[in-house]
């Protein structure tokens, strides 16, 4: 199919179909997830979808890990394997399944019922996951003192430490925090520049847009003050997407019920939520109704877009990118998986190439292979590594030599495997239409 067929494809009057989470919670406090297991019928499709089925022959795979280990559950006390853990919570089994098995909650749930029941808590490894799955934590105090942080963060001993102690690959560069968060830089600008009751976004910018990457933030900011939107910052914890994949589901149900209740008010009041991260924007509408009975999670559910995909569905995006224009530059391109679950992996590459300027080439559907923290335990980093190698070459081969993705942590892992310099599509967005 051609470029311009793809392209027709999408409608920007129509969302991505709504998520209906199954009932796994019936009257029992037990969960039961045997509505779902009984929809398979063992086609392995998902399987062959997973990028660590791929590269790891000891892991069993997505259709083990859900309906098969919940059939065994229901007929004997049988523990969850610990093989759980191994799964990296792309979520690509989700989209590859014919029968709409909810592999996806499946895995959450049997991590968190492994993680609480079954895992050393005073062990490394409970400890290492413990403090990645609450990295906002860490990064509210390393915002307070971040050029010292920084400096010590960097330090080769640092790097060594963190390895032997905690299990934190020495391979890997510490993302360096920047000198004002977004929500200092929001208040100091004394919030939106825009007034507008009747168009309003209530902005969730996540840990990471946050604490590293402010530019992210204010791109999103002044690209929606640009069509008019008046920008609300309400009061947010983490998604909980890196509690999700490390099976700690009580400390994301304590964030959620911030989340839902903060954010709900903005949606009260007329409001969308806007997400710059598609693990964030699934995490609201996805695993957030599939794991928790929080009441106006629905609505939350609902209302939440990813940023680009809202202003394609309500704006003539594609008209002022059409009459728009950047200094000549070209982008490889990776779709992360959470932004394919929710049907978005080709909107940065058929917006983009309408831009005058812009060069932008989608480096192939291969999952990146850091998965939030997967590939930040030193148990997974070669496996991590393995499964990005497909990306990495793709993306040495592009014609540019800058990566662009809208996740984090996949462009961490892009630029870790390439050296690229790495940009959110939200920055050049705002090169385009807000400058």
């Amino acid at each position: 199919m051609s470029d311009a067929e793809q392209a027709s494809d999408f409608d920007p009057t129509t969302t991505v179909d709504e998520f209906e989470p199954v009932d796994v919670f019936p009257s029992s406090e037990d969960m039961d997830l045997r509505p779902g297991a009984d929809n398979c019928y063992k086609c392995t499709s998902c399987d062959t979808s997973c990028p660590v089925a791929e590269v790891d022959e000891s892991f069993p795979g997505p259709k083990f890990q859900g309906p098969e280990q919940w059939r065994l559950k229901r007929g004997e006390d049988v523990d969850i394997d610990d093989s759980i853990l191994s799964c990296s919570n792309c979520m690509r089994c989700d989209d590859a399944c014919p029968s709409s098995v909810p592999l996806s909650q499946m895995h959450n749930t049997a991590r968190g019922e492994y993680v609480e029941e079954h895992m050393d808590k005073l062990s490394r490894e409970y400890l290492r996951n413990r403090m990645l799955s609450n990295y906002r934590t860490l990064a509210s105090i390393g915002s307070k003192v971040p050029r010292l942080a920084n400096f010590v963060m960097g330090l080769g001993i640092t790097s060594v430490l963190g390895e032997k102690i905690m299990g934190i690959p020495s391979e890997r560069d510490v993302p360096e925090f920047a000198t004002e968060t977004f929500r200092q830089w929001f208040k100091k600008r004394g919030g939106s520049k825009v007034t507008n009751p009747d168009k309003q976004v209530a902005y969730f910018h996540g840990c990471y847009s946050n604490y590293n990457t402010v530019e992210v933030g204010k791109a999103m900011v002044r690209v929606f003050e640009e069509f008019g939107y008046e920008v609300l910052v309400p009061k947010q914890q983490c998604s909980g997407t890196p509690m999700f994949a490390n099976g700690m589901l009580k400390d994301a149900r304590r964030e959620a019920e911030v989340n839902v209740r903060e954010l709900g008010k903005a949606i009260d009041n007329g409001a969308d939520v806007i997400a710059s991260c598609t693990s964030c924007s699934m995490a609201l509408r996805q695993e957030y109704p599939e794991l928790f009975d929080i009441e106006g999670i629905e609505d939350l559910s609902e209302h939440t877009y990813e940023a680009m995909e809202f202003l394609r569905i309500h704006e003539d995006l594609e008209g002022t990118i059409r009459e728009s224009e950047v200094d000549p530059q070209a982008f490889a391109y990776h779709a992360p998986c959470h932004a394919r679950n929710q049907g978005l992996d080709r909107q940065a590459v058929e917006l983009f190439r309408e831009l005058d300027g812009a060069q932008i080439e989608d480096v192939g559907d291969s999952c990146s292979g850091i998965s939030g923290t997967y590939g930040w335990k030193s148990e997974k980093y070669e496996t991590s590594m393995k499964i990005g190698a497909e990306m990495f070459d793709h993306m040495e081969h592009a014609e540019g030599d800058v990566g662009m993705t809208e996740c984090p942590t996949c462009a961490m892992q892009m630029n870790h495997g390439t050296g690229y310099e790495i940009r959110h599509p939200l920055e050049l967005l705002e090169e385009a239409v807000a400058n």
